[in-house]
């Protein structure tokens, strides 16, 4: 039976609609990258590359130190042993991370065979792991051991020398990478296992823009010495760029507080819609400025949404943005 083609769901194009024409007030928010350094450091995300040997936790120490602040938290842990791609959340930004754990997942791994194999062999075997998987997670995890089906997007094999294979493999989140190569080995009959691995993707989120604890460091003492933000702002991110995996709605500056206090969205407060939104979709919403407000669960599709004029659409997962950032107009009507 031929299995279906899955994509690296944020790889999804998707058409901006616009449901009415509205402006914002310049007096209330603010673009992202109009934000100063020292709101980054207060709400910024980074894309770091980690290295091998430390956990994920001890990185999250490390930064904590190196840009003196409390509050540090990383999406999508990585295993010591692994390395690239480690989204972290630096002060209130650490609230956007749980989003991150339900991005897709690109990595670059080393199988090695405990037996030699034919090439051909190997590659039909790998192939047919691409679509739906069942896993049970490894003894050391952090997840309750049950049989799980996850979905691996594309497998391919980049090189084969010998007993070591190396692929690329993209991936839904909580795939078990070392798993898959196990499981390959067992269907091979010759067993397998995960050599090396890293991390080349969080949803778009990739390695070309990630930067090192040295990288980090350095731009830190040139902001903190010689007042040079250019380095600092190269490494440290608005929120926002979280969010870059998500179909996205843009919402009137009427509508921003109420999700702030935890309201639902009503249809009148939209302004934009990403298309192929679907109900019960997780969904960013952002302002005309580009800032995020929250992320929503789409009660209506995209569809339903420009066609109606009444009712609510979308339900509160997370709130970003702070209370008071746009004036409470809701509380009076």
């Amino acid at each position: 039976m031929k299995k279906k083609n899955f994509v690296f769901p944020s790889d999804k194009k998707r058409k901006r609609h616009i449901k009415v024409q509205a402006k914002t007030n310049p007096n209330y928010g603010k673009a992202p990258e109009q934000r100063s350094m020292q709101e980054l450091l207060d709400n910024g995300i980074i894309i770091l590359d980690k290295p091998r040997g430390p956990t994920s936790h001890q990185v999250d120490a490390w930064i904590r130190q190196i840009l003196e602040i409390e509050k540090v938290g990383h999406g999508g842990t990585l295993d010591p042993n692994a390395v690239g791609v480690l989204p972290i959340g630096i002060g209130e930004a650490t609230k956007v991370l749980q989003v991150l754990l339900s991005a897709g997942k690109e990595y670059v791994g080393v199988m090695k065979l405990h037996k030699q194999v034919d090439n051909k062999k190997i590659r039909e075997v790998c192939q047919s792991f691409v679509g739906d998987v069942s896993q049970m997670p490894p003894v050391r995890s952090a997840v309750k051991r049950v049989r799980r089906k996850r979905q691996v997007y594309y497998f391919d094999i980049i090189q084969i020398k010998e007993r070591d294979v190396l692929f690329r493999v993209g991936c839904e989140a909580g795939t078990y990478v070392r798993t898959l190569c196990v499981d390959i080995g067992r269907k091979l009959k010759t067993g397998a296992h995960l050599a090396e691995l890293r991390r080349t993707k969080v949803g778009k989120l990739h390695e070309e823009n990630a930067v090192t604890l040295h990288d980090l460091k350095d731009a830190y003492m040139f902001w903190k010495e010689n007042n040079d933000e250019k380095g600092l702002r190269s490494t440290i991110m608005p929120l926002e760029h979280a969010l870059t995996h998500l179909p996205k709605i843009v919402i009137r500056d009427s509508a921003a507080d109420a999700l702030c206090h935890g309201a639902g969205l009503a249809i009148p407060g939209v302004v934009e819609i990403d298309s192929d939104i679907k109900k019960d979709d997780m969904t960013a919403v952002l302002t005309l400025k580009g800032e995020g407000v929250a992320v929503v669960r789409s009660l209506l599709s995209t569809e339903e949404i420009m066609h109606k004029d009444t009712g609510m659409c979308a339900s509160i997962e997370r709130v970003f943005m702070k209370k008071g950032t746009y004036p409470s107009i809701w509380k009076k009507s």
